[in-house]
């Protein structure tokens, strides 16, 4: 999945994404995806949208980080694309880590 690094996107992206390039971050669509339909304004969701249709948006659920959707979010969005009861969210998995 690609999508083009438009003004709109950029603007959406330096919004949500604030510590990194625009395009830097549009090489990780999942992870462009979730900070957006997380943190960015109607705008910026409609912006990413144009270029996402329900099918990439499900891909970009599916695939996304831990630690970004809140549980509202995460909701609405698995709900948007026909699962009405979400997931678990992502979760970060420690691993060889000894106590």
């Amino acid at each position: 999945m690609k999508i083009q690094l438009t003004p709109d996107l950029a603007r959406a992206t330096r919004r949500c994404i604030w510590f990194e390039p625009p395009e830097q971050a549009v090489q990780d669509i999942p992870r462009l995806a979730a900070y957006i339909l997380t943190y960015g304004t109607p705008e910026d969701i409609f912006t990413l949208r144009e270029q996402i249709d329900d099918t990439q948006l499900q891909e970009c659920l599916d695939h996304a980080p831990p630690g970004i959707f809140d549980k509202r979010s995460w909701a609405y969005w698995n709900l948007v694309i026909g699962r009405y009861t979400p997931p678990p969210l992502p979760e970060r998995k420690l691993e060889n880590i000894k106590i």
